[in-house]
């Protein structure tokens, strides 16, 4: 009887672990081509592969958000993107002082190698853009990261276009 006992005390210590971890697991969302996130105050949005979302943005200034985004293997901006880089050439404008660097990522998919090149154009785009809105090209350095500083470590849709960006950075 008492083998019996501690085999049905095991069972039930064992079931009631899995019970407890099954309720604890999440799954992650994929996201196709737009999402909306749980809160309230940031909407986040993935259009036709280039993330518009504000839960990332960062500022450089007061209203002059520090990044833009890109689409999937593009170094191209968008219309968003040099209304971004528009206001941050406004504030240069006014800071004359200051200088930047603007860093080029890429998300994960890609051979290292391919993700700095990438995240170079990128850096690269942003800065000439800045150059035809009249900022010196000696108040702006560009590095590359790559796919080496991840913003959103997850493997899906939103993380991977969050990653896709050129980030703006005082450097004095």
């Amino acid at each position: 009887m008492l083998l019996t006992f501690k085999n049905l005390n095991r069972f039930l210590v064992l079931s009631f672990a899995a019970i407890i971890l099954a309720a604890c697991t999440t799954t992650p969302q994929d996201t196709a081509s737009t999402s909306s996130s749980s809160s309230s105050a940031s909407k986040v949005e993935v259009v036709d592969g280039v993330y518009v979302g504000t839960d990332t943005v960062e500022m450089l200034a007061v209203d002059v958000p520090d990044r833009v985004f890109f689409a999937y293997d593009s170094y191209s901006l968008t219309s968003a993107a040099q209304a971004t880089l528009a206001k941050q050439a406004k504030w240069l404008k006014a800071n004359g002082s200051v200088t930047i660097a603007i860093e080029g990522h890429a998300d994960e998919r890609g051979t290292r190698e391919y993700n700095l090149a990438l995240g170079d154009r990128r850096a690269n785009a942003a800065k000439d853009y800045l150059m035809t809105q009249g900022i010196s090209a000696s108040r702006v350095t560009t590095i590359s990261f790559g796919k080496e500083r991840p913003v959103n470590s997850a493997s899906n849709n939103k993380a991977w276009a969050q990653n896709r960006r050129s980030v703006t950075v005082r450097t004095n």
